[in-house]
């Protein structure tokens, strides 16, 4: 940005940047630490990590904490407008859903909690 000699600097307001990470809202991890608990509960899942960079928020769950992720969700605002910013990935990497809405997209591994319930 240039100045005019003699003008004051004029600083651009900090809250129109970008964030420089992603991450999640208090409401979206209320619905994934919800679930998570409950599989947990299920005796499905015994671990999970975070991960957040400039370009998505991850959550993954672990059977076992030695393993890879068993499943995975992703937030990629950039996405918003496409396929939807919300991806549930599989064990080995597969994209099991998308979409706009983190309900929906949770919803395959609901369906599984079900089933680990009524066995």
């Amino acid at each position: 940005m240039r100045s005019l000699p003699g003008a004051p600097n004029i600083l651009p307001f900090p809250g129109n940047r970008a964030p420089s990470q992603i991450g999640f809202e208090r409401q979206e991890m209320v619905r994934i630490l919800d679930l998570y608990g409950r599989m947990v509960a299920a005796g499905e899942w015994r671990d999970y990590a975070m991960d957040f960079t400039k370009d998505c928020a991850i959550f993954a769950a672990f059977r076992r904490a030695t393993e890879v992720p068993q499943t995975r969700v992703e937030k990629r605002p950039a996405l918003r407008n496409k396929q939807g910013m919300w991806t549930l990935f599989g064990e080995q990497g597969q994209v099991l859903k998308r979409g706009h809405d983190l309900g929906g997209v949770l919803a395959p591994v609901e369906r599984r909690l079900v089933k680990a319930v009524e066995a």
